[in-house]
């Protein structure tokens, strides 16, 4: 069996797909001058447009991993995720804080999903 990757660079792809299971690199927020909620929508239309490139969507997540720089933005980040995640489908998930790669970043999300 092969392994597919999409948005290849130097350090990391986007995406890589092994056995009908798509893994996603941890995404983040471009405009990252934005508040909680504003980058957590952000991020989570980065891994809506991934998943379907990789054949899949919100309602096939297996798993999610959000990493917050600080956890007193849990409640803003639940706001954005709320509005996005599929009813009946809510993934398992763990949120924790950890300190990321710029501070001006506040959320990086890990997906892991099945394709359709």
């Amino acid at each position: 069996m092969s392994i597919t990757r999409l948005h290849v660079g130097k350090r990391l792809s986007e995406v890589a797909i092994f056995n009908g299971t798509i893994y996603l690199a941890g995404q983040l927020a471009e405009d990252v001058s934005q508040n909680i909620e504003a980058q957590t929508r952000e991020t989570l239309g980065h891994i809506d447009r991934l998943l379907a490139e990789a054949g899949s969507d919100k309602d096939h997540i297996l798993s999610c991993q959000i990493y917050l720089a600080d956890i007193k933005d849990f409640a803003g980040m639940n706001v954005a995720w709320d509005e996005w995640v599929a009813a009946g489908n809510s993934p398992p998930r763990a949120t924790v804080e950890a300190k990321l790669a710029r501070p001006e970043i506040l959320v990086e999300i890990v997906i892991v999903a099945a394709q359709k």
